[in-house]
């Protein structure tokens, strides 16, 4: 039996495959001009929700700074470069999952994340020594590290080693391929469906609705690396 002996669909199925696979599931197949520029706003729009369903791991990135003597807190930015002068700008981030502290033999320490809380409770922060703990502050277009304790004079020149979730990627030119994996090939283009059927075909709304969902959920079941896991009770003794 003859095959075809590739699996690279998702790499030649483009932008402007998407919006058509898209229109022709809610029955449209005479589409063009703002219709397909529509079309893709609303894949962007759906791209940047899916950023409320939770960690998507092939986004999932790692990065180092270098300390700077007396320097707390340091930034990242949620877009692509735009003007900034900082040289050592990280873009596209979205959120840090975790940090170690690394020194000049390359040996790892683990900081602790901890909340706005718990950072505001620190009596002293501009405490110099090495690094255990670190605090996340997300804005609109920047995401800011703050390091407890301050990296000082035996710190600088080295380095904190950081896992961070990058954003999806913009559709941009209808040339252009998603920044999705295979997996969610399938669920992209329900999504998209059911965002279109929302303006073209709103008496298809619920059921595109009901096929996207179920479509994500498979998907998101499906990313991430699977490990074992091993929960213990904790045993309290009362004193007597």
């Amino acid at each position: 039996m003859a095959t075809s002996g590739t699996a690279t669909f998702e790499s030649s199925f483009y932008i402007d495959d998407i919006i058509t696979e898209a229109y022709e599931r809610i029955g449209m197949f005479d589409y063009s001009g703002n219709n397909i520029k529509t079309a893709r706003r609303s894949l962007n729009i759906m791209f940047q929700e899916w950023a409320n369903r939770g960690l998507h791991y092939w986004e999932v990135r790692n990065n180092s700074i270098t300390l700077v003597d007396g320097q707390s807190e340091y930034t990242m930015f949620r877009s692509t470069a735009d003007g900034t002068s900082d040289a050592t700008a990280v873009y596209g981030v979205d959120d840090i999952l975790e940090m170690s502290y690394r020194n000049s033999s390359s040996v790892d320490f683990p900081l602790t994340k901890i909340n706005r809380s718990e950072y505001q409770a620190l009596s002293n922060k501009t405490n110099n020594g090495t690094p255990t703990q670190y605090f996340v502050q997300r804005f609109i277009d920047k995401v800011t590290v703050t390091l407890y304790l301050t990296p000082g004079s035996t710190e600088a020149g080295n380095t904190i080693n950081y896992y961070y979730v990058k954003r999806i990627e913009d559709a941009g030119a209808y040339s252009n391929n998603a920044d999705v994996p295979y997996r969610f090939v399938p669920c992209m283009v329900s999504g998209l469906s059911y965002y279109l059927s929302q303006k073209f075909a709103p008496q298809r709304t619920q059921e595109m609705k009901l096929l996207y969902e179920d479509e994500l959920q498979r998907a998101l079941q499906e990313d991430g690396s699977s490990s074992s896991s091993y929960i213990s009770p904790k045993v309290y003794y009362p004193s007597v």
